[in-house]
């Protein structure tokens, strides 16, 4: 067998494979004998047929057809050893030139590659202050007006009462009936459905509808509205007048199971701190990462995209469920289509997604960051008991053993990433600090786990990871699963 393989632009090796004749006729009578034993040819038992017999019964075209699929799935695994490529997803075989010595032209999309450059150089402090006793008061504030009462008054609304409004909307994700909130003085960022909304709630009264107009940054979270100018029609179904209860013991048995106003203060600010902190990192490491991929060298083939845009669509496609609301309505609402909406929406986001990922898996290869047999199981009860607070029983999945056993592998995937990320970001942070020396670094346990292994390996595809080109644009066929054999097909091999 002789190749010829050409790295390509976008990441992807074509390579030409070249089979001589012998190989050519033997998968020629395995393709005869394959087609005998399926059919019935007058005067034979299945199967038993000479190969002339069903060459003039099939005919020498179909015969052929049926030996160059036997021989692709041959050909492809060993052209991948031969030829030393990885691929990143399923090959394609774009054409077949001639019979006796036929010529099979893949295409296969290769394993990302990264360089990351002179990352351990970078510096930059990390300076998380903790929340103030101001922002504790205000959660106590929402404590209080989450547990006052209320009593509906024949007045105009204002600030600290508690209003009823309907939402309408073009924009769909909206749209609220009944939506309850407390008028609040000062502008919150997280405030539905825009900062300020309920400030301009004040002055109305039960049964009067306001017009008011917004426009949302391209960073906003809900895709539908981000960078819009939207209008929304509020109208005042109730007004109600808010009596907080007092700042006391009481209100934190209230609450929850504090024995005192003190216990609840405390637990507050923890949960406080860990929120802010939270939000720090993400903008900390999103940062820090952002200047590594500008030192860096990523390529990575067109269907690695695809595959991430695939994954950004269906993300959308959840939450629009959550709201009632499918991705056909959505794209009427936005004045757009799939192919649309894909290239200028999800591969922009579906790039950011991707290439961040590429990054810390280099980082972590490059760090050997480990993940222990011990952590691992700590990680993954954590998991399983958030979600088991969230409503999930394993004994209630569908499928029995066997589908508890899969969901189980999921979670130990999902927990063994997510604390392969958390321990790469904490290194990452070290090294941007200052505070990480590679000599008074230590193993972190038992050494890498199978779950972690295959977190950050990927299977290399077998002969059944090639596509094969039907007759119509066989060349054009980038994605999905394997293409259906089709009788013309041979007609390419003949061009």
């Amino acid at each position: 067998m002789k190749l010829e393989k050409t790295i390509l632009d976008d990441h992807q090796a074509q390579v030409v494979v070249e089979v001589d004749a012998d190989r050519v006729e033997a998968a020629r009578k395995r393709a005869a004998r394959k087609m005998a034993a399926r059919g019935k040819i007058p005067g034979f038992r299945p199967g038993k047929a000479p190969y002339d017999v069903i060459l003039r019964f099939y005919g020498d075209e179909a015969v052929y057809e049926q030996a160059v699929d036997l021989l692709v799935d041959e050909v492809y695994p060993q052209m991948l050893d031969e030829a030393a490529i990885k691929p990143a997803a399923a090959g394609l075989l774009e054409k077949v030139d001639g019979t006796d010595h036929p010529k099979f032209t893949f295409r296969v999309p290769l394993t990302p590659e990264v360089t990351l450059g002179d990352y351990r150089a970078l510096r930059a402090p990390y300076e998380f202050a903790a929340p103030g006793a101001e922002k504790l008061a205000e959660s106590l504030e929402e404590l209080r007006q989450a547990y006052g009462t209320t009593e509906t008054v024949e007045r105009e609304a204002a600030e600290g009462d508690h209003v009823v409004v309907d939402i309408k909307s073009d924009a769909k994700t909206l749209e609220r009936t009944g939506y309850a909130r407390v008028i609040r003085p000062a502008q919150r960022p997280d405030e539905f459905p825009f900062s300020g909304f309920t400030s301009q709630l004040i002055g109305l009264k039960a049964g009067d509808t306001k017009i008011l107009e917004h426009t949302y940054p391209q960073e906003a979270a809900a895709d539908e509205v981000a960078g819009q100018t939207v209008k929304v029609e509020v109208t005042m179904q109730a007004v109600r007048s808010l009596t907080l209860p007092p700042l006391d013991d009481d209100f934190g048995k209230l609450v929850g199971q504090y024995d005192s106003l003190a216990t609840l203060r405390e637990a507050l600010t923890k949960e406080i701190e860990v929120r802010a902190r939270s939000e720090y990192d993400d903008e900390y490491f999103a940062n820090l990462i952002e200047q590594i991929r500008q030192g860096a060298s990523l390529k990575y083939a067109p269907q690695t995209l695809e595959h991430e845009a695939e994954h950004v669509v269906d993300d959308m496609r959840r939450r629009l469920a959550q709201q009632g609301l499918d991705l056909d309505t959505y794209y009427k609402m936005r004045n757009t289509d799939a192919a649309k909406f894909l290239e200028e929406e999800a591969k922009p986001i579906a790039k950011k997604r991707l290439e961040r990922s590429l990054i810390l898996d280099e980082i972590s290869r490059q760090e050997k960051i480990e993940v222990d047999n011990g952590a691992l199981d700590q990680e993954f009860n954590s998991t399983l008991l958030d979600l088991q607070t969230q409503g999930l029983n394993l004994n209630s999945i569908r499928g029995g053993r066997q589908g508890q056993q899969r969901v189980a592998e999921a979670l130990a995937m999902q927990s063994a990433n997510r604390l392969l990320t958390r321990r790469t970001l904490e290194r990452l942070r070290a090294i941007a600090t200052g505070d990480y020396s590679p000599e008074a670094s230590t193993a972190t346990g038992e050494g890498p786990t199978k779950e972690a292994q295959l977190v950050k390996g990927k299977k290399a595809p077998t002969q059944k990871d090639v596509r094969k080109p039907s007759a119509a644009k066989s060349s054009t066929k980038s994605r999905g699963s394997r293409q259906p054999k089709a009788k013309n097909s041979i007609a390419i091999a003949k061009k």
